[in-house]
């Protein structure tokens, strides 16, 4: 079947004198997960992952996928004529470098104009002009061959009250002008989804487990226009955007809209962001200022308000998931469990949770060796029975009305060899480890990623991918600009200077393949410390309330502080989550929070 796509996709190539053509893992906007009628690349390489770009030429089929997804994308491309590169590995280009070494003497490289970026597009743009070649951005050669396309998503759209939000509307749009104005900029183009719905305080549902709608928006000194299919705003929507003085105009109409900003303008845009086509819309005397948006940070830093609503969604998820611990630690070898049973049971124990809007992202319940993937997802396939033995690990996270949450837990089952016990209470260490860190102002996640590898780096371990993440607010789970990376990786955005009011994930782990997959991941909110001589501290609170399995854990591999650390945090898991439970929950959960 991938065969004949690639077959298919090569005459089309054919037909317009193409040589090479990339179809990237991208929707009009640059979003991480995208719905499905933005699957191209999945639907030409069988490879379904989240991340990935696939070059096809008229001999190779090639497909870059990162450490996450290695162990997943070896098994899936099996059988087909798509070979994996695996990015970040010594020896493997990069994309680019590929396509600059591999792209004939005055060939065409073709792209669809619309899933690139315009940095990218641009890049690939001085590549051809080396070769003496020519690009070709018009059409979307895969959606020519995919007969059985998915509908672009149109899903309603709801308001998010000012109660949730936090600030208004027009305050969000007044900051944004202020901005604008620092950089002289008379235009803003917006095309993140993320960033549209947190400026406008409004949530759809276009992508699976992200609440955004697919629309585009510009922002100029007396108004701001929003390009959305109409047909999913009701009269309450089209009044609020009457108020907000939200100008609405047809989702296609944003390269017509490009197109007529007149010459001498200056538009602030990103162009790691915005994508090519609008980009080569707009009139070559209009000035283009290239700068992250300013509602990323906006964004990333959240107020009081969200703060105390993301507090309170943790201890509702929290206890969603002891609920669903206790559940499985007292049934596991009485009664059938599988991956997806699992996870389902934990999904039901969420819905029950007041203000619950979806989950944030899909489950993943892995089991024994399928943890060993970072993001496996269980199938029907694949869907294995859980035995009283070994690790399940489950990572998962819902949306509420009052915030985000995404947790790791990795379950003892039964019995446990040493060095799984030895390695839990490691990923444990390194966890607690970042969680405790006391830094001055400025340290960025760089700086601190030391201190959640170090166990795992002293004993020769490693995992493909960065520490943590930041969280939005009712948003996408993975939120930049702020995270925990041992190295800068530009594409992820993730290496900005830790301010107070940003939540970031603290999740280490240990990935054997072909054994297990060990994680734990809690959140964490920045805040200040003291401010002294030496200037100001900072550190973190740690808002996510669900024990840590003891079962799994050797007290003699801990410092004394490590236990401590453990032991109070266990202390407020108890006060946070016990109110909620059941006598037999409560009992269990006082149990599974010991001191140690």
């Amino acid at each position: 079947m991938i065969a004949e796509r690639i077959d298919a996709l090569r005459a089309e190539m054919k037909k317009r004198s193409i040589d090479m053509y990339i179809v990237p893992t991208s929707d009009f906007h640059e979003s991480e997960y995208v719905g499905d009628y933005f699957k191209a690349r999945k639907y030409i390489t069988g490879f379904t992952g989240s991340a990935g770009t696939a070059v096809i030429t008229m001999t190779e089929a090639d497909l870059w996928t990162d450490g996450r997804y290695f162990i997943q994308a070896e098994k899936q491309l099996k059988g087909t004529p798509v070979t994996l590169f695996k990015m970040g590995e010594e020896g493997v280009p990069t994309v680019q470098e590929y396509v600059e070494k591999n792209l004939p003497e005055g060939a065409c490289l073709g792209f669809d104009g619309r899933v690139i970026n315009a940095a990218d597009g641009a890049c690939y743009e001085e590549i051809v002009g080396k070769k003496n070649g020519s690009v070709y951005v018009t059409e979307d050669l895969v959606g020519i061959i995919w007969k059985e396309r998915p509908q672009l998503p149109m899903n309603p759209v709801f308001i998010l009250e000012e109660k949730y939000a936090g600030e208004s509307a027009q305050s969000k749009l007044t900051r944004v002008r202020e901005k604008m104005q620092e950089k002289q900029a008379g235009v803003h183009i917006l095309t993140s989804l993320y960033d549209i719905a947190w400026l406008f305080n409004i949530r759809g549902g276009d992508i699976e487990c992200v609440p955004v709608v697919l629309s585009f928006a510009a922002v100029t000194m007396q108004e701001a226009y929003w390009f959305i299919h109409e047909e999913v705003l009701d009269d309450k929507l089209k009044s609020y955007c009457e108020k907000n003085h939200i100008v609405i105009r047809p989702y296609e109409e944003i390269y017509q809209y490009a197109a007529e900003i007149p010459a001498g303008e200056t538009v602030l845009l990103d162009k790691n962001i915005v994508n090519y086509r609008i980009c080569h819309s707009l009139k070559p005397e209009v000035t283009v200022v290239t700068d992250s948006n300013p509602t990323e940070l906006m964004k990333a830093i959240k107020n009081e308000t969200e703060l105390k609503n993301i507090r309170n969604a943790h201890i509702k998820d929290g206890v969603a998931v002891t609920k669903f611990l206790y559940w499985l630690k007292t049934n596991i070898g009485k009664q059938k469990i599988t991956e997806i049973s699992a996870s389902d049971y934990l999904e039901a124990r969420r819905r029950e949770q007041d203000l619950f809007v979806d989950l944030s992202f899909e489950t993943i319940s892995a089991y024994g060796a399928n943890a060993a993937m970072m993001h496996y997802c269980a199938t029907p396939e694949s869907d294995a029975e859980l035995k009283p033995e070994g690790f399940l690990l489950v990572d998962s996270g819902g949306h509420y009305l009052d915030g985000s949450t995404d947790i790791t837990r990795t379950i003892a089952l039964g019995k446990l060899t040493e060095e799984e016990k030895f390695h839990f209470t490691t990923v444990c260490r390194s966890n607690l480890n970042l969680a405790a860190a006391k830094f001055l102002y400025g340290c960025r996640g760089t700086n601190l990623d030391i201190l959640s590898r170090g166990p795992l780096w002293n004993l020769g371990l490693d995992y493909k991918c960065g520490t943590g993440h930041g969280i939005g607010y009712l948003l996408n789970v993975h939120e930049g600009p702020n995270g925990f990376r041992w190295k800068i990786v530009p594409e992820r955005n993730d290496s900005c200077v830790l301010e107070e009011g940003m939540v970031t994930t603290d999740e280490p782990g240990v990935y054997l393949e072909g054994k297990y997959g060990i994680r734990t991941e809690n959140e964490l909110i920045c805040k200040k410390a003291e401010k002294n001589e030496y200037g100001q501290f900072m550190e973190f609170e740690t808002i996510t309330y669900v024990p840590i399995d003891l079962d799994a854990i050797i007290p003699e591999e801990m410092t004394g502080t490590e236990r401590k650390l453990l032991n109070d945090y266990h202390k407020m898991v108890y006060e946070k989550i016990s109110p909620y439970l059941t006598t037999e929950e409560k009992e269990w959960l006082k149990e599974y929070t010991r001191a140690i």
